[in-house]
C-alpha cells in the first residue's frame, strides 16, 4: 500500500513553479507542481489568485505565464478579466494600444470604433464601463450614439 503525499493550500506561502499542490479534481486529489498545474487548469488558478484570493504565486515566474495561458485556453474569461487593459489595434496608432486610453481620452472615437465598427467582441466592456461611455458619447456627440444605446442609458 502506497501512502500518498499531499500539500495542502498554504494561503501565507508564494507559490513558484516548483512547489508542489494538491488539489481535488474529477478523478480525485491531484498533486502537480504549479508549473504543471498552470497549464492543466489555468483558469480554475486563476480564480485562486484573483478572485478568492487564497492562492499566491510569484509574479514574474507563475502570473504572467499563467495570463498568456488563460488567453489560449479561454479567449473570453480573459477578455473578461483584461477588461480595458487589452492591447487593440486602434485607427491613428501605428501599433497596438491599451484600450483604456481611446476609452478615456477618445470616447467618441473609442464608440465609433467599439459599437459602429463592430469591435465589441474584442473588448469586454462591464455595465459600470458600458454606462460610462454612453453618458460620454451622448454629451459630446447626440448623433453619434446609436438608438439602442440611448435606451439602454434610459433603463439604467
Amino acid at each position: 500500500m502506497t501512502e500518498t503525499v499531499t500539500y495542502p493550500l498554504d494561503q501565507n506561502k508564494v507559490y513558484t513553479s516548483m512547489d508542489e499542490l494538491t488539489l481535488d479534481t474529477e478523478d480525485g486529489p491531484k498533486t502537480m507542481k504549479m508549473g504543471v498545474w498552470i497549464n492543466y487548469d489555468p483558469i480554475r488558478i486563476h480564480k485562486m489568485i484573483v478572485r478568492e484570493k487564497i492562492l499566491q504565486v510569484d509574479q514574474f515566474e507563475l502570473l504572467r505565464p499563467l495570463e498568456s495561458k488563460l488567453r489560449r485556453a479561454d479567449p473570453d474569461y480573459y477578455k473578461k478579466f483584461v477588461g480595458l487593459g487589452l492591447v487593440i489595434d486602434y485607427p491613428g496608432y501605428s501599433s497596438g494600444i491599451v484600450a483604456k486610453i481611446p476609452f478615456e481620452n477618445d470616447p467618441v472615437g473609442f464608440y465609433k470604433w467599439w459599437r459602429k465598427g463592430k469591435n465589441e467582441h474584442k473588448v469586454y466592456l462591464s455595465l459600470g464601463r458600458k454606462i460610462q461611455l454612453f453618458q460620454k458619447v451622448a454629451l459630446m456627440d447626440r448623433k453619434m450614439i446609436l438608438k439602442k444605446d440611448l435606451d439602454f442609458l434610459r433603463a439604467h
